[in-house]
């Protein structure tokens, strides 16, 4: 039986004290449990680190970190993954949550195809836990076709350092996940999906993911601004970016 690979889960905080203790029980009832959990906070003024600090005393795969002054979700996360120690990075936000084998099915996935990055199945829930549709993406995804719609939940997303290295998320205040598999997606052909649901998004809530319009703001800031695309390329893809996030987000299986 070969040994199972460290998974570090990279957790960005910042006032999840209604929600994180979800996300972070989901992470300990894994069935897959060679992993650390490293959680930075984003300078939270509500009693989330308090709680995080009573996890860590309870679980010592649990470690947390303070960020000195706000930066947002990219800084938090890129302060995880410098402290990871494991070959695998994961994902989870502190106020989603995942299946309990999601890290044993998708290693696995991961390991019998030797695949730098994967990506899985997921459903959406309430504010008050209540399950809503799920999403299932493409079994596969290239750069170009990552421009035209981010089909990987971050929540999903497993990239391995062993074969890529460690690679970090650019320091921008939104869209630094798909910023990520983009970087990775110019070293690799593909990313690959496991098309199991396998973790639980939460919608309906305070944050930047709740807002629709803001999410298109801040997709069409992304081409021009940080990718520094021309109106006309920004305008191409941007079309397509509109068709599929409707077509995502209406439709239940």
């Amino acid at each position: 039986m070969r040994l199972r690979p460290l998974v570090s889960i990279i957790m960005p905080s910042y006032n999840s004290s209604k929600t994180i203790r979800r996300s972070i029980d989901s992470i300990i009832a894994q069935s897959y449990d060679n992993w650390e959990l490293l959680v930075t906070d984003d300078k939270s003024s509500d009693d989330t680190l308090s709680l995080l600090k009573n996890y860590a005393e309870m679980d010592e795969r649990i470690k947390v970190f303070v960020l000195n002054e706000n930066g947002g979700a990219g800084v938090a996360r890129n302060n995880s993954i410098y402290h990871a120690s494991g070959r695998y990075i994961a994902f989870l936000d502190s106020d989603d949550e995942w299946h309990p084998k999601k890290l044993q099915k998708q290693i696995k996935f991961m390991l019998d195809n030797k695949y730098a990055l994967t990506y899985t199945a997921y459903r959406k829930i309430d504010g008050n836990n209540n399950l809503k549709g799920s999403i299932y993406p493409p079994m596969r995804t290239c750069y170009s076709d990552l421009l035209k719609s981010n089909v990987i939940g971050c929540l999903t997303a497993i990239y391995d350092t062993e074969l890529l290295g460690k690679i970090y998320m650019p320091v921008i205040r939104k869209r630094q996940d798909m910023a990520l598999w983009l970087l990775i997606l110019e070293k690799i052909d593909y990313a690959w999906c496991l098309n199991d649901v396998l973790a639980y998004y939460r919608e309906g809530h305070e944050s930047l993911s709740s807002n629709k319009l803001k999410i298109l703001k801040s997709q069409w800031g992304f081409y021009r601004d940080y990718l520094k695309y021309s109106l006309f390329k920004s305008a191409y893809y941007f079309s397509f970016y509109l068709v599929k996030a409707y077509k995502k987000h209406n439709k239940t299986k």
